[in-house]
């Protein structure tokens, strides 16, 4: 009669199977991690132009409505930059009332990181 053989530990085929299972579970993480890196940067930058809109409208709010930055229409307010991103900003006035004792603001900030973007934030300011 034969000896039976060593039955115990792995084989080298299971050894191998294992270790593809464990590779694709690793490069679905690393995937996932590159995802939540461009998703960290994109909140960073649209919380700092939310901080450079607010500002600049809590500015104007708070100007004399006869101010010539209040003039109805279009103006440019330049651009900053924070942390490497130029933001370009700028606001439009309208007048709600023909006698311009109502004015609404829209505030927009736009910026690019590889994709355009823009916040607009808006206003109503009375005399």
């Amino acid at each position: 009669m034969k000896k039976p053989l060593n039955t115990k530990g792995f084989t080298f085929i299971e050894v191998l199977v294992g270790l593809i299972i464990l590779a694709f579970g690793l490069l679905g993480l690393a995937g996932m991690q590159v995802t939540s890196v461009k998703g960290n940067s994109f909140s960073n930058n649209l919380t700092q132009a939310s901080y450079v809109a607010q500002d600049r409208i809590e500015f104007l709010k708070n100007l004399y409505m006869t101010n010539d930055l209040l003039t109805e229409g279009d103006h440019d307010d330049g651009t900053t930059t924070i942390a490497g991103i130029t933001f370009n900003r700028s606001y439009q006035v309208t007048f709600e009332k023909e006698d311009g004792s109502f004015r609404k603001i829209a505030y927009t900030v736009r910026w690019f990181d590889g994709v355009n973007h823009k916040i607009t934030f808006t206003t109503s300011r009375a005399q």
